[in-house]
C-alpha cells in the first residue's frame, strides 16, 4: 500500500482523479498533514511520469531562453492587438458568454489561484545564495511583499467574496491538480530543484488568455485587478518572466549534470500542460447544464420544504425533488406553466420574483453567483437596456496595519517567539509562516514583512 492509498483510504492509482483524488491529495497538502511530504514526492513522481515523453517547446539550449522568452512575449502582444481590433469592430466577447459563465471560471480555477506562488516555497531556505534571488523575489511578491492589498492570495479570495462566488461545490476534480502540484512543488523543492525552477519558467509566461480574461471580466463588471495584476508582473524583462528565465541559467551546473539538469527543468516545464488550463474551463461551461447541476446539488435541501399548493405536470415540488434526475423536466414545467418566460427580463418570470427582490419567498437559498446563474438562464438572448460598467481595477493600497490589521493570537504569539532570537534564528523560524495556508493570515502577512527586513539587514 502507498502512502497515498494510506492517507485516501482509497486502493486506485495516483493518477485517477474519478473519485475526488486530486481534491484529496490538494487539502492534504494544503492542510500540512501529517506525512504531507512523503505524499507530494509520491505525487510529484506520478505527475512526472505523466509528461516523460511528451515533446516540449523549450529552446535545445538554455542560453536561448532570454530570446524565446521575448518572441513569446511579443507573439502575445501582437495576437492581443488582433484581439482587440476585432472587438472595435463589433466582435462579440471570445471567452464570457455572460456574467454567470465567468463566474463559474473564476470558481473553478479558484484552487489554483488560492495557493499561487506555492510552487516557490521551498526556495525560501536559500534566501542566502544570491542565485535565488530572482525567485525569492517572485515569491515575495506572489506574496504581496506582506501587505494584504497586494497578496495575490487575498484579492482572489476578495474577488470571489464580492461576488459571493466562494463556494466549490461545482468544481471539478481534476481543477484541483495544478494547485496540488504547485503544493507539492514548494514541499519537495530540494530534491525537485530543477522541475520547480522549470514549472515557474513555464507558469511565469503571460499567457494570451489573461489579457482577454482581464478586458473581459471588466465589460461585465467584474473587477480584473487580480489579472492585470499578473499582466503587468510577467513581463519579458524586469518582471516574472524574465527573471524564471535568468534563474534557470543562475542555476545550471557549471560542469558535469548540465545537460541532465536542463531535461528535468523541461520536464517541470512541461507540468504546466497537465489538467485543465483556463481555455479549456472557459470552453467546457455549458449553461443549461450548469444551470441544472446547480439546481441538483440544492435539491436534497429543499425536498421537504414546499407547500403542495401548487403542482406542476400534476407533481408538487416537493415531488419533483424527491428523486435525482428531474431538475430538467421540472425546469421545462416550470416553463410550459408560465412562471419562467425565457429570453426575457428576468423581473417578468415569477419564478425570479421568489428569488429576488424584498419579501422574495426564498431570498437567501441561492448565493450571488447561483443567481447570476439563474438571471443568465432565464435571460438567454435579452438584452438589459442598462449597460453595464466597466469595473475599474483595483489599487492595492500600503493602508495602516493597526487600523485594518487588529493583532490576533497567532500574530502575537509569533511576536514574543521571536523577541529573544538572534536575526538568523528570527528569519528561520519565519519561513513556515510563509507557506501557502499560512501567509495570506495576518501572522503570515507579519511573518513575511519581517522576512523582508531581515533578509535586508543580513545580506
Amino acid at each position: 500500500m502507498t502512502l497515498f492509498t494510506a492517507l485516501s483510504g482509497q486502493p486506485a492509482t495516483l493518477t485517477d482523479s474519478a473519485d475526488g483524488r486530486h481534491q484529496r491529495v490538494y487539502q492534504q497538502l494544503y492542510n500540512e498533514a501529517q506525512g504531507c511530504e512523503a505524499l507530494a514526492r509520491e505525487f510529484l513522481l506520478a505527475q512526472l511520469a505523466q509528461v516523460q515523453d511528451v515533446p516540449c517547446e523549450l529552446p535545445d539550449t538554455p542560453e536561448q531562453l532570454p530570446a524565446w522568452v521575448e518572441q513569446r512575449c511579443a507573439t502575445v502582444a501582437r495576437d492581443y492587438a488582433d484581439y482587440l481590433e476585432q472587438r472595435q469592430q463589433g466582435q462579440p466577447r471570445r471567452y464570457f458568454q455572460n456574467k454567470a459563465h465567468a463566474l463559474y471560471v473564476l470558481q473553478c480555477v479558484a484552487p489554483t489561484k488560492q495557493v499561487d506562488g506555492a510552487w516557490l516555497y521551498g526556495l525560501v531556505r536559500y534566501w542566502q545564495d544570491q542565485r535565488f534571488d530572482g525567485l525569492l523575489t517572485t515569491y515575495l511578491e506572489e506574496l504581496g511583499d506582506g501587505e494584504a492589498a497586494q497578496n495575490h492570495v487575498v484579492i482572489y479570495r476578495k474577488l470571489l467574496s464580492e461576488h459571493d462566488a466562494d463556494s466549490e461545490a461545482g468544481v471539478k476534480d481534476d481543477d484541483y491538480l495544478q494547485g496540488a502540484l504547485q503544493l507539492a512543488l514548494g514541499l519537495c523543492a530540494e530534491e525537485f530543484l530543477p522541475e520547480v525552477i522549470g514549472y515557474n519558467l513555464g507558469y511565469e509566461q503571460l499567457p494570451l488568455h489573461l489579457l482577454i480574461t482581464s478586458y473581459e471580466l471588466s465589460e461585465l463588471g467584474i473587477d480584473p485587478y487580480y489579472f492585470t495584476l499578473h499582466v503587468t508582473i510577467d513581463n519579458a524583462s524586469s518582471g516574472h518572466a524574465g527573471k524564471a528565465a535568468q534563474s534557470v541559467l543562475n542555476l545550471l551546473p557549471l560542469g558535469e549534470g548540465r545537460e541532465q539538469f536542463y531535461r528535468r527543468v523541461a520536464r517541470g516545464y512541461q507540468l504546466n500542460d497537465l489538467g485543465p488550463g483556463t481555455t479549456a474551463v472557459i470552453e467546457r461551461f455549458n449553461l443549461q447544464e450548469e444551470v441544472v447541476a446547480m439546481l441538483e446539488r440544492k435539491r436534497t435541501y429543499g425536498q421537504h420544504m414546499h407547500s403542495d399548493y401548487c403542482r406542476f405536470e400534476g407533481k408538487t415540488v416537493n415531488q419533483w425533488l424527491a428523486q435525482p434526475g428531474q431538475i430538467a423536466e421540472f425546469l421545462q414545467a416550470l416553463q410550459d406553466k408560465g412562471w419562467i418566460k425565457r429570453n426575457q427580463d428576468p423581473a417578468d418570470s415569477r419564478f425570479w420574483q421568489l428569488i429576488e427582490g424584498a419579501g422574495a419567498a426564498m431570498f437567501g437559498v441561492f448565493s450571488g453567483a447561483e443567481k447570476q446563474l439563474l438571471h443568465d438562464w432565464i435571460a438567454g438572448d435579452w438584452v438589459s437596456g442598462e449597460r453595464v460598467p466597466p469595473a475599474r481595477p483595483g489599487r492595492g493600497s500600503r493602508f495602516s496595519r493597526e487600523q485594518h490589521r487588529p493583532a490576533d493570537p497567532d500574530t502575537q504569539a509569533l511576536v514574543e517567539s521571536l523577541c529573544k532570537l538572534p536575526d538568523e534564528q528570527q528569519l528561520n523560524a519565519l519561513i513556515p509562516w510563509m507557506s501557502a495556508r499560512r501567509h495570506c493570515a495576518p501572522a503570515g502577512l507579519y511573518a513575511t514583512r519581517r522576512f523582508i527586513q531581515l533578509r535586508a539587514r543580513l545580506r
